[in-house]
């Protein structure tokens, strides 16, 4: 399982702001190429983000499902991207007053991930989610000192 920690200087309310709205996740989430379509009332549970993923010409696509919510708060996610696998991500946030720690899990549940998780797995997932946290909070912090 990859972890990681970050602080972001701007409140829960901004960063869920962006978690919050489906469209963004191309722009933070390292591997999305783009997103096709987000579902209405996104990210209730059991809405979906539906994406591709990978480089032209061998972009795949498939989808990532809300399996819980608490708005504000928490996210967690079940990312597809055959015939790569399929991970459950979580996202933590804590309010540490003007300012936010996110914290992101990635895990691999099915797939070549999932039956060749080992240290070196967890070294290139976790390597994904420091530019994937760095994205987010690069938008987070750009969107709250614009306004």
């Amino acid at each position: 399982m990859a972890r990681i920690t970050r602080e972001m200087s701007v409140p829960p309310a901004e960063v869920w702001r962006v978690l919050a709205d489906g469209w963004s996740y191309a722009t933070w989430v390292v591997g999305t190429v783009k997103i096709r379509d987000v579902d209405d009332g996104f990210p209730a549970v059991g809405s979906k983000l539906h994406h591709a993923v990978g480089a032209w010409p061998l972009m795949l696509e498939d989808e990532t499902e809300v399996l819980e919510c608490d708005p504000g708060r928490r996210l967690l996610l079940q990312a597809r991207g055959w015939p790569m696998g399929e991970a459950t991500v979580e996202l933590i946030l804590h309010d540490e007053g003007s300012s936010t720690r996110v914290e992101m899990y990635e895990e691999p549940t099915s797939g070549p991930g999932a039956w060749l998780n080992n240290k070196v797995i967890d070294l290139i997932g976790e390597r994904r989610l420091v530019e994937a946290l760095d994205r987010l909070r690069k938008l987070v912090e750009g969107r709250g000192a614009t306004g």
